[in-house]
């Protein structure tokens, strides 16, 4: 007789604290991709694969990066239905909802059959990513924040010399981008959650008010800049706009993150915006425009093409019944991400 998980699998089951509060479960498979380790990096896509959901911002942070450093000969993925039911996160033969497909390795019904495939007496939540080892037939990891670095570095002496030398997580940067990381995934990536999943007042308001104050850090550090940290795109903006690019269409309404949207209340996050700079001993002025949601959203298909709204929205309004009893799934906004304007 197989074992009872539901109280795994059922996202309206999901726990709270004593004050209301939500608190994530720490992923639990942790291993890494390195060369003459358990799981080395390999050539061709016999290797590894990934279980992804578009509608899950952690899952998308590592489509992203696959992207990003050409991983698609490597690392091929394959995409859950948003519909996240009782039985968690199900694959095409059982829920054909449109871009969700089977799983072509098992055949399972669920993302929790792989857990359980991995190990039969696995005792956490049955999430995604999940960066799944085709030859040892378990998981290797299935924490976002890893998965991402990993696929950063680890195929690099695999991969073509254009693609190898990209780094979103340099040495020279790491500190910065950590100590980002770790404000925004707190009070932002995690924080939109901890307001939506709140059971009191008082537990939604520190999380709501957390969410917005970061936010409102977010649009200082953006003043006249086109990436978080330096000149270039890192780890720390694919950590972010994974969150940013749901707020509007999501977080505002299902999650009551209601005091300001993106579009209309932080011009350097999202507008297009006109900065002028003089050019010393001349009577020039030259204006330059930051962007920093649309641009990267409009001009890197790794962006564009790992969003689907469909999917997003979807999920969050389906799948939440405890906070969407009716399961009806909002019109707006129009549109999802307004259009990079011409002369940015």
């Amino acid at each position: 007789m197989s074992r009872d998980v539901s109280h795994l699998s059922d996202v309206t089951k999901t726990p709270t604290e004593g004050d209301g509060s939500y608190k994530r479960a720490p992923s639990s498979f942790r291993n890494s991709i390195q060369a003459g380790g358990q799981f080395p990096p390999e050539r061709g896509a016999n290797r590894y694969h990934l279980y992804v959901s578009y509608a899950c911002p952690w899952a998308s942070r590592t489509l992203i990066m696959r992207k990003l450093k050409g991983l698609e000969d490597i690392i091929p993925f394959t995409v859950v239905s948003p519909l996240l039911g009782t039985e968690g996160w199900p694959f095409a033969s059982v829920d054909q909802f449109p871009g969700a497909e089977v799983d072509p390795l098992y055949q399972s019904q669920h993302v929790k059959d792989l857990y359980l495939r991995a190990d039969p007496n696995y005792f956490g939540r049955f999430t995604v990513p999940v960066l799944w080892d085709k030859k040892q037939h378990t998981i290797v990891n299935n924490e976002s924040s890893e998965i991402i670095r990993i696929l950063n570095s680890e195929f690099n002496a695999i991969l073509p010399e254009e693609k190898a030398r990209l780094d979103f997580y340099p040495g020279e940067l790491r500190k910065d981008i950590d100590e980002v990381n770790e404000w925004v995934y707190d009070r932002i990536n995690n924080g939109v959650y901890k307001s939506g999943f709140a059971t009191t007042f008082a537990a939604y308001r520190t999380a709501v008010v957390s969410v917005f104050e970061a936010l409102d850090r977010v649009e200082n550090m953006l003043k006249d800049k086109t990436y978080l940290i330096s000149d270039r795109l890192t780890e720390a903006d694919i950590r972010l706009f994974v969150t940013v690019i749901r707020f509007d269409p999501v977080y505002v309404g299902h999650f009551k993150c209601n005091i300001r949207t993106i579009r209309h209340g932080y011009p350097n996050i999202h507008l297009q915006v006109s900065s002028p700079h003089y050019v010393p001993r001349t009577h020039w002025k030259i204006h330059f425009f930051f962007s920093w949601l649309r641009r990267l959203y409009w001009q890197n298909d790794a962006f564009q093409s790992t969003t689907d709204f469909d999917h997003i929205k979807t999920h969050y309004y389906w799948s939440h019944a405890h906070i969407n009893p009716s399961q009806i799934v909002p019109i707006g906004p129009t549109p999802n991400i307004e259009p990079l304007e011409t002369n940015a």
